[in-house]
């Protein structure tokens, strides 16, 4: 099994001024464009030909993540990762009618891929050598930093994740910030959920004193309601944001790994960012490079 090669963390200060797209109903930057002859570009037997000839895709994003997948009026995920995975797909030749977005949580997102439930996740997933011993990666296509959301006005004086110990500290089951706050903080009163909503909402009516997680997506809940929640505002990891795949389809995850850097390259990974997650953070990031590899 390959070692990932992690990317540096992009920039991506969060500065909240604007409303959450969720909050208004914006469905996203719709700035994938089908490609129509994409099922004479692949090679017969390729997973890349098989989702062409089919036109369509089955893809695994979280429904509860402000700014990169969250569940909007529309009745569909909206944000940064739905975005990414409508880049792949068009990049299939398939439209967004030809996508079926399938909730996926923490804990479901290797056996959602080894199950082959879903054909790609795209859901905040960060890229780690245990994951990576059941399930493949392309990119990373985003980095963010672990960060501690506390209550309006910061009661408990948390300046970092040294200063969890004996606080109630909410996180979710079978992710990266839980596992770094196990074995890095065991000081903390770890407080675990299936979702980050639940964890937020828990901070508002006082029954944890924090929430862990990735800055971006405390940012979203941060600007969701800035009168009950701030930021601590000091990331105390690197978190690379891949997509995952089911084992074994190389040539795929160089598919990806291509269709992310002519992304960047056209300004389709900079609108897509900008549409979404870019409402709040406001320093649009490039892709991390270079892209880890798909060889095995």
């Amino acid at each position: 099994m390959r070692t990932p090669r992690l990317a540096s963390v992009a920039a991506a200060a969060a500065v909240l001024s604007l409303l959450l797209s969720a909050c208004g109903g914006d469905s996203g930057s719709d700035v994938a464009k089908v490609d129509e002859n994409a099922k004479e570009q692949f090679a017969p037997g390729s997973r890349m030909k098989e989702l062409a000839d089919a036109g369509k895709i089955t893809v695994g994003t979280k429904f509860d993540q402000p700014l990169f997948g969250l569940k909007g009026l529309s009745g569909q995920p909206e944000g940064f990762d739905v975005e990414i995975a409508k880049l792949i797909a068009a990049k299939l030749g398939i439209d967004e009618k030809g996508i079926t977005f399938v909730e996926t949580v923490s804990a479901n997102r290797e056996p959602f891929l080894e199950q082959k439930k879903v054909d790609m996740v795209v859901a905040t997933y960060t890229i780690n050598d245990k994951r990576d011993m059941v399930v493949d990666f392309a990119g990373p296509y985003f980095s963010a930093g672990q960060d501690i959301l506390v209550a309006k006005g910061n009661p408990k004086g948390v300046k970092g994740p040294e200063d969890l110990t004996g606080l109630k500290t909410c996180s979710v089951s079978g992710s990266t910030p839980a596992s770094t706050i196990q074995t890095k903080y065991p000081q903390a009163e770890l407080v675990l959920f299936d979702n980050y909503t639940k964890c937020r909402d828990a901070l508002g009516n006082g029954q944890v004193d924090a929430v862990t997680t990735d800055n971006v997506i405390l940012s979203g809940y941060v600007d969701q309601a800035p009168d009950k929640f701030e930021l601590v505002g000091k990331p105390f990891t690197e978190e690379p944001y891949g997509i995952g795949i089911p084992e074994g389809q190389e040539a795929f995850c160089d598919f990806i790994n291509k269709t992310l850097a002519e992304a960047q390259e056209n300004g389709d990974y900079a609108k897509a960012f900008e549409s979404t997650a870019g409402k709040v953070i406001k320093n649009t990031p490039k892709l991390p490079t270079p892209p880890r590899g798909c060889d095995k």
